[in-house]
Formats: C-alpha cells, structure tokens, sequence
C-alpha cells in the first residue's frame, strides 16, 4: 500500500502505542453491554477524545463486531472541522495509518463515487488534520479490521442529495458508520435536555429537527435518514452520556451517543 493517510491525532485522541490502544479498546467492549440488534444496516458513533466518548463508542461496535454476515465495506460519513469546502470530499488513498496498523480504503469504489456524482470528489487535503473519521479506525481495527472503508467527508452541502446519491450507489453488503458528537459546552443539565431533543428528532424521522439540532455530524446524519426512509431502516438508541456523565466534570460538557439502524421494525 503505497498511499497511506497518516494519522493526526495518535497520541492525543487515543494512545499511539498499540498495546495500551488495544487494551483500552478492549475494555471499553468489554463494559458495553451487547445488544440483541440484528441485521444492522447503519451506525452513529461519537469521535471525541476516548477518555470522554469511547465507552459509548464501545456499544455500537460491540454490536458491530457480534453481526453475521459482516459487511464487505463500511461507508465512513463525517463532518469536516477543519476545512471549509463545497460538497464530500472522498479520501483518495490505500489505506488510514493507525498504531493497529493501516486500514484498507476501498479505492476503487472511492474513485467511482467522486467521478459519478457531483457533490463528491476525490479530495485528500480535508482529510489530513481531520479527527472524526480517523477516531473510528482503531475500533475498526479491532472488530473489522479486514473490511475496507470508503473515507467521506462532508463539507458545506445538501444532505437530501447526498442521502439520495448513497441510496443509489450502496449496496446490501455495505454498511454505513456517520461520526458525530452532539451538544457541545453546556453543562451537564442542559446538554441532557438538548440531546434529548435531538435524540428524539433522529428516532422519529424528523430530519429537520436533526438539522436544526447542534451535533456536528448533522449534515451526515440528516444523509443516513435519507437512505434509511428510502430502505426501511430503524433506528435504535444504544447508549447516550455525556463527558460529565463519564469523568464527573459536569460544567461545559459534550454529549455522545451510539445508535443502530437495522432493517425491518421487529428490533424496533
């Protein structure tokens, strides 16, 4: 693999050393409980720091790692902080660099989608500062660490047409993985009322809602309810803490959750 997107936030967001990385991960699955959820479609999980949002991380890839049959690639939606743009920008690479070792990218399909459709392109320099999508690597690694991901980026854009471009392009083998915090620096009170809001917009369908909330990853999450009303996908609520609720400090928190989609109503 000759392009390999390096890491940038090794030894800041989660440890650079493998094994302490590994163990941590480890332990983090090992405190989720394990969701009777089957034939899981999508995922929402945080992509902060892993001191405040791996243990809710832990429960969608528990989860993840319980299913059968795997998906054959994973679509990585998250939202730019960095970087000001128009569109999605598509990682063009081999693979993401992590301390568990590099993590295939599904080039080929990459390129496919950046020449097919104009909202996305094939667009390296987003990606290089860029947290929310690297964060989801090592936990990938560690439960999929053979299923190549398709890297994207989401810029300044119009969540219904890419919503309507991915229901187009994926496929039943496919999963799709959206990278979002949600509230950011209230206190720990109201953190837990606006969430909730926000909570309660995504498990309802209500998209607007979701788009009017603050998580940053709104704009990928607002994407996902497009495929997911167009495929009958539900949505489920596993777990939701905030960085209060994790270290006890509770005066300017983030909030986090993890949720799974999953075809048909019966997990509903």
């Amino acid at each position: 693999m000759a392009d390999i997107r390096p890491s940038a936030v090794a030894g800041m967001f989660y440890p650079s050393n493998p094994a302490k990385l590994r163990d941590d991960i480890d332990q983090y699955l090992a405190a989720a409980s394990l969701s009777d959820l089957r034939d899981v479609r999508a995922l929402i999980a945080p992509h902060a720091g892993y001191d405040y949002s791996g243990p809710v991380a832990a429960y969608a890839y528990r989860l993840l790692a319980d299913q059968d049959p795997r998906p054959q690639r994973i679509l990585l939606l998250g939202p730019s902080h960095r970087s000001w743009f128009q569109g999605v920008a598509v990682a063009d690479v081999d693979a993401f660099a992590s301390p568990l070792g590099p993590h295939p990218v599904d080039r080929a399909f990459a390129r496919k989608l950046a020449e097919g459709h104009g909202s996305f392109s094939s667009a390296n320099g987003p990606h290089g500062p860029e947290h929310c999508l690297e964060v989801q690597i090592p936990f990938l690694r560690a439960v999929l660490p053979d299923v190549p991901v398709v890297p994207l980026l989401f810029g300044q854009t119009d969540p219904v047409r890419i919503g309507q471009a991915l229901d187009d392009l994926i496929t039943d083998d496919d999963l799709v993985i959206v990278s979002s915090d949600l509230s950011h620096y209230h206190s720990n009170r109201t953190a837990h009322t606006v969430d909730r809001e926000f909570l309660d917009a995504l498990l309802t369908g209500d998209r607007e809602g979701v788009l009017k909330g603050e998580a940053c990853g709104q704009a990928p999450a607002a994407a996902l309810m497009v495929v997911a009303k167009a495929r009958g996908w539900h949505p489920r609520l596993l777990d939701y803490r905030t960085s209060g609720d994790i270290t006890g400090e509770k005066r300017q928190v983030v909030g986090y959750a993890s949720v799974a989609y999953t075809r048909g109503a019966q997990n509903g």
